[in-house]
């Protein structure tokens, strides 16, 4: 009954900044890491940044400095600042979180994904 459901993408200039935002709601007792991952057009899938349940972050090299990943846990809810886009970073842009349910067990759940488009 978990769901995570992304927001935000759109189409952007480069040098532009978009914002996403996943949310998660069901039978939620703890969130733990939670993070953002992207796919392009014929690449794999690939991490672009992940926030633990302490707030420790981490970053791919190619959006470090330009991206900035946040969460509020009190709405469940996980972010994706994403500052100076490049057209390498048109991608679906996937939230995926470790969820603990009610009945104490931890899943790896994932959006369905939000397109995020950086052109002129």
């Amino acid at each position: 009954q978990v769901q995570l459901v992304e927001s935000g993408g759109g189409f952007v200039q480069p040098g532009g900044s978009l914002n996403l935002s996943c949310a998660a709601s069901g039978s939620i007792l703890r969130l733990n890491a939670m993070g953002w991952y992207r796919q392009a057009p014929g690449k794999q899938r690939e991490l672009v940044a992940i926030v633990t349940s302490g707030s420790s972050t981490n970053y791919a090299d190619s959006v470090k400095g330009r991206f900035t990943i946040s969460r509020d846990n009190a709405k469940n809810t996980v972010y994706l600042q994403m500052n100076s886009l490049k057209p390498e970073d048109t991608a679906v842009y996937y939230c995926t979180a470790k969820i603990v349910v009610i009945t104490y067990m931890e899943y790896h759940y994932w959006g369905q994904g939000t397109q995020v488009t950086v052109s002129s």
